[in-house]
C-alpha cells in the first residue's frame, strides 16, 4: 500500500472514529444531558489536540457547537465555538473561505446581547489577519456584517462593512437602515460619512461603489448626478477629485461646499486625512482633543488596513477604529 493510500485509510477510520462518538454525544444531548455530553467534549478535544488530531477535534467541535445551538444552550455552544477557535490557533490552520465561513455561522447562532459573542469575533478576526494587530479579514468582517445586517444591528453592521470590501452590500444595508432609522433630511448624510470613512481606510474602490449604489437605489433620491442634495454633489465630486489626485481641486471643493460639511464636525477632521491619504497635504499641528470625539480622531490618523497602492503613507500609521 503506498503512503498515499495508507493516509486515506487513515483519514477514512478516523472520520468514522468520529462519527460514532458525534453519535454517542448527540444522544446524550437529546436526552437533556447536556453538561455531560458538554464535559465529554471537553476531555475529547483534550484528547485529539495531544494527538495532533487536528482536523477531528475541529469538526468535533464545531458540529457539538451547532448541536448546543439547536438546543439553545448557549453557553456550552459559546464554549466549544472558542474551542473551534483553539484549533485554528494552535494548528496555524490557512485561512480560507471556508474556515471564515465556519466562523461566521457560529457568530450568527450566538446570543446578540452575550458577553461570549463579543469575546469570540474580536478573537475570530484577531486569528484572521495572523495576530497581526490589523483589524481583521476583509471577507470575515463582510459575513459578520450581513449577519448583524439580517438582526437589524444597523451601527454594528456598518462598522464591519467599513472593514471589508463589499460597497454594493454595504449600500443596500445603508438604503435600508436611513429608511428605518434616519429622517428624510438626513438621507445624505448615511452615505457622506461612509463614504469619507471609507476614504480615511484608503479603500477607495469601495467608497465609489458605496455611493453609486446608494445613490441608484435610495427611493428618495432623485436620479443624479448632478443631485438635489449639495452634500451628494460634494461627494461626487470628491470622488472625481481622488481620481484625479489635484490639491488644488479638493481645497476648493472643500471651501465651496463648507455650508454643508458643517452639518457634521467630523466632516472636516475626515476630510484633513483624505488630504493626507490622497493629496499629500502634511498632518495639521492641532492641540489633543479629548473625550469621545478625541478618540475618534486618534483612531483615524492611519489605517492598521493598508491597500498596495497606499504603502509610501503608512509611516505614521496607526490603526483606524470606525464606530
Amino acid at each position: 500500500m503506498s503512503e498515499q493510500e495508507s493516509l486515506r485509510c487513515s483519514s477514512a477510520r478516523n472520520r468514522g472514529g468520529v462519527q460514532r462518538v458525534e453519535g454517542k454525544l448527540r444522544a446524550s444531548v437529546e436526552k437533556g444531558d447536556y453538561y455531560e455530553a458538554h464535559q465529554m467534549y471537553r476531555t475529547l478535544f483534550f484528547r485529539y489536540m495531544s494527538q495532533a488530531k487536528h482536523a477531528e477535534a475541529r469538526e468535533l467541535m464545531y458540529n457539538g457547537a451547532l448541536l448546543f445551538f439547536s438546543y439553545n444552550q448557549q453557553n456550552s455552544a459559546a464554549d466549544l465555538s472558542m474551542l473551534v477557535l483553539d484549533v485554528f490557533e494552535k494548528s496555524e490552520t490557512k485561512v480560507d473561505d471556508e474556515v471564515l465561513e465556519c466562523l461566521a455561522k457560529l457568530f450568527s447562532r450566538m446570543d446578540p446581547n452575550s458577553p461570549e459573542r463579543v469575546a469570540f469575533v474580536s478573537r475570530a478576526l484577531k486569528w484572521s489577519t495572523g495576530g497581526s494587530g490589523k483589524l481583521g479579514h476583509p471577507k470575515l468582517h463582510q459575513l459578520l456584517a450581513v449577519t448583524l445586517w439580517k438582526e437589524q444591528n444597523y451601527s454594528e453592521s456598518r462598522y464591519h462593512f467599513l472593514h471589508s470590501s463589499d460597497g454594493e452590500g454595504c449600500a443596500q444595508m445603508l438604503v435600508e437602515y436611513s429608511a428605518a432609522r434616519g429622517y428624510r433630511s438626513e438621507i445624505d448624510m448615511f452615505v457622506a460619512q461612509a463614504v469619507l470613512q471609507f476614504l480615511c481606510l484608503k479603500n477607495k474602490n469601495s467608497a465609489s461603489v458605496v455611493f453609486s449604489t446608494y445613490t441608484e437605489k435610495h427611493p428618495s433620491i432623485e436620479k443624479g448626478p448632478p443631485f438635489v442634495q449639495p452634500l451628494l454633489n460634494f461627494i461626487w465630486f470628491l470622488l472625481l477629485a481622488v481620481d484625479g489626485g489635484k490639491l488644488t481641486v479638493f481645497t476648493v471643493l472643500c471651501e465651496q461646499y463648507q455650508p454643508s460639511l458643517k452639518r457634521d464636525p467630523m466632516y472636516n477632521e475626515y476630510l484633513d486625512r483624505i488630504g493626507q491619504v490622497f493629496f499629500g497635504v502634511p498632518p495639521k499641528q492641532s492641540p489633543s482633543y479629548g473625550g469621545l470625539l478625541g478618540n475618534l480622531l486618534n483612531s483615524l490618523m492611519g489605517s492598521g488596513e493598508e491597500d498596495d497602492g497606499a504603502e509610501e503613507a503608512q509611516e505614521d500609521s496607526s490603526p483606524i477604529e470606525l464606530d
